[in-house]
């Protein structure tokens, strides 16, 4: 018979921690809320850390229309297998069009990729007014749950 592992709490993480790992993140989260909606919608986007900000690119649509200029949340997660240990960062900010000529000049050189063919014409900078982020064990599977097993070919 299998035990669930008692492990400490989770661990609250300072400023400088939780902005080094949305740096290391691959992909984030971006969670807004539509005007005609009144709902939130969460799309995924890759981004880069610069001058104390998330910025990414995108196209016109739904998600430029619902952030610019309005209170946005920004989250990244990560998980490794190998110590158990998780862990999950949220900025809250405004985001921001970048529109000056200077700062979409600056912007553009930013190591930012879109990850497919369709062009991201558009630069947003989530200014961020609060930031937290905690780190945490995973429990471990207790013995009574059965593994997953593959679908039946």
């Amino acid at each position: 018979m299998g035990t669930t592992q008692h492990r400490d709490p989770a661990v609250t993480l300072d400023v400088s921690e939780s902005w080094a790992l949305v740096r290391e993140a691959v992909v984030g989260r971006l969670a807004v809320v539509t005007i005609d909606q009144l709902s939130p919608d969460v799309f995924p986007v890759n981004h880069v850390v610069d001058h104390g900000s998330v910025v990414f690119r995108t196209a016109p649509g739904t998600k430029l229309s619902a952030a610019v200029d309005r209170p946005v949340a920004f989250e990244v997660d990560g998980y490794d297998p190998d110590t158990g240990v998780a862990w999950s960062v949220v900025i809250k900010g405004i985001a921001r069009e970048v529109r000056r000529l200077y700062d979409v000049v600056d912007a553009i050189d930013l190591p930012l990729f879109p990850w497919h063919a369709a062009p991201k014409p558009r630069i947003v900078r989530i200014e961020p007014e609060e930031i937290s982020g905690r780190r945490f064990h995973i429990l471990d599977r207790p013995a009574q749950v059965p593994p997953r097993r593959a679908a039946p070919e």
